[in-house]
């Protein structure tokens, strides 16, 4: 079993809280990762028929039985399991008593913070990122194919073939979660939107574009958005704007939060079919920024990560912030590093002079060294970024 890396919050929680909330997209491992931390705790999954009918027709007598604590898992198909456990708790509140898991995040979490408000930690869990790949001996020394396999558990711990998992996925997704979240009643229309989003990473996110191209309202694109975010596949990650609002775009830019993915929904059914993709950089730019939000989410914060773009169109991929400190993190797929690249790292650093600003390049082949203060690092590097020891600067440039 791979370690996760949410790990060490999850157990810091579980000597805090009562209970801990472990929310994610399905297949992301909440189930593995919560009986692993808690073997002594008894299960119980609410995906059985019959113990929801249990628990429906004696919510008290149900619970008895866990009365020394539980891992309840997929609780967004009793919610209502959040109230009863609140008096649990108020009467008992040792820590670490109970561990919810749902996939959900429509209606589970308005459950959870209305019910369980200061007795509850709530954590993320996402898929595997790079170094659970590598730790796990999953992670391929071509970046191709770790761009097409994407990080879900089961295509990695089962060995299971990338383009036939993510098609049984999705169909599971759009005809079993979907009808809980949202009515959508075309799913084929749906299907196609999903498509148009997929082709649509990296950029601005505008719903007047989608919506004419799929023939549907505005509002109809940004409620089938919010299915996605609430379903922890795609993330809107904002323009950074603080001080200098008027030059910024307001619109937020689109990621998945798995390649793998984002591949499956373009068709690229091979990996050696990216090498000459036209969306290959977009795609590398979507694996950063999931990585990125990974690294947040796996200490239990939310996610702090904006981008840099004006209306004249000088852009920087990702930004973070973090007190008076902000990373700058730019993306190139390509194996080569021009000089050019760092222009739009250096001009921006060179307008944040009230900040303690350190800067990053994000490439696809193996280069890594310190050019005129810049940190380039190849993509099986992308923890090493600057913060953290770096290599000594090349005198040579």
């Amino acid at each position: 079993m791979v370690d996760r890396e949410l790990l060490s919050e999850l157990l810091a929680c579980a000597r805090e809280y009562p209970v801990i909330t472990l929310t994610g997209p399905r297949q992301s491992g909440k189930t593995t990762l919560a009986r692993g931390a808690f073997p002594h705790l008894g299960y119980a999954n609410f995906e059985r028929p019959d113990l929801r009918a249990q628990f429906s027709e004696d919510p008290k007598g149900f619970l008895g039985g866990y009365a020394q604590g539980a891992v309840f898992d997929e609780i967004q198909h009793v919610p209502e399991i959040c109230s009863w456990l609140q008096d649990m708790v108020d009467q008992d509140p040792v820590a670490g008593r109970f561990v919810l898991t749902g996939s959900q995040h429509f209606g589970l979490t308005n459950q959870v913070t209305q019910s369980l408000a200061g007795r509850t930690a709530i954590l993320e869990l996402l898929p595997f990122n790079r170094r659970e790949l590598e730790s796990g001996g999953f992670l391929s020394k071509d970046l191709d194919t770790v761009l097409w396999a994407g990080a879900y558990p089961p295509v990695h711990d089962r060995g299971l073939r990338p383009e036939r998992w993510f098609a049984d996925y999705l169909a599971t997704y759009l005809e079993r979660d979907l009808r809980q979240l949202a009515a959508i009643r075309d799913l084929s229309l749906f299907q196609r939107f999903l498509k148009l989003a997929a082709g649509s990473v990296g950029q601005l996110f505008v719903a007047s574009r989608l919506a004419g191209d799929l023939g549907v309202s505005n509002k109809t694109i940004e409620h089938w958005t919010s299915v996605l975010e609430a379903s922890y596949l795609v993330a809107r990650i904002p323009p950074y704007h603080p001080n200098l609002r008027k030059r910024m775009t307001r619109s937020a830019k689109l990621y998945f939060l798995d390649t793998g993915l984002v591949c499956h929904l373009l068709d690229i059914r091979q990996p050696g079919q990216l090498a000459a993709h036209p969306l290959r950089g977009a795609i590398f730019e979507n694996w950063v920024a999931a990585e990125l939000i990974k690294e947040d989410t796996n200490k239990g914060q939310r996610p702090r990560l904006s981008f840099w773009r004006t209306y004249d169109g000088q852009e920087v991929d990702f930004l973070r912030e973090d007190g008076d400190r902000l990373e700058l993190i730019e993306c190139k797929a390509g194996q080569t590093v021009h000089p050019r690249f760092l222009s739009p790292l250096k001009r921006v650093a060179g307008i944040m002079t009230d900040r303690k600003v350190t800067s990053c390049l994000v490439h696809g082949g193996t280069e890594e060294r310190t050019l005129n203060q810049i940190r380039i690092l190849p993509w099986n590097r992308l923890s090493s970024r600057p913060g953290l020891p770096v290599a000594e600067s090349d005198h040579n440039e």
